[in-house]
């Protein structure tokens, strides 16, 4: 079965919070703009998520609701521990949770994990600045299989690609 991963790091967010820890590190004005507009660039291309896994730190927490405003029928998201500043292992693991009959499946989490796993999927070298989505083709009878896999890039969809 053909597998579609969107890859995506949160949307900017402020690296100076009063006494806040790494993990609840809030989005920017930027950010908080910045999150709907890839949303809207991704359905546009027909790249609906029909499930999301995502970190649990505030700021991706915070891009999501941004972007699920953006998504008709938005899925409901599982945010995981596992994936607060993880690689693709954690991310093979959290698969497990996807149900085998969901084709589009975004991803949400941070670097330098997400620039890891999209070279060990694809083989190449891409950055992801803050809102980056990496579109990846794959295949599998399930998640975790599809994930042990190769993948091809089919798109790179950055917030400027996306502003009018």
């Amino acid at each position: 079965m053909e597998r579609r991963l969107i890859l995506m790091r949160h949307a900017e967010s402020a690296w100076k919070t009063l006494g806040g820890s790494d993990h609840d590190r809030p989005l920017t004005p930027q950010g908080s703009s910045d999150a709907p507009k890839v949303a809207t660039h991704l359905v546009a291309l027909g790249w609906r998520p029909e499930a999301v896994l995502s970190s649990d730190a505030l700021r991706t927490r915070e891009t999501w609701a941004q972007m699920s405003q953006a998504i008709p029928k938005a899925p409901e998201p599982l945010f995981a521990p596992a994936l607060y500043l993880a690689g693709l292992e954690d991310i093979w693991s959290e698969a497990h949770s996807v149900n085998p009959s969901v084709e589009t499946l975004l991803v949400l989490g941070h670097n330098p994990g997400w620039e890891r796993a999209v070279f060990t999927l694809s083989g190449l070298d891409k950055v992801m600045t803050p809102a980056t989505a990496m579109l990846l083709i794959g295949s599998g009878d399930d998640w975790p299989s599809a994930l042990r896999g190769k993948w091809s890039l089919s798109e790179v969809i950055r917030p400027p690609d996306t502003e009018d």
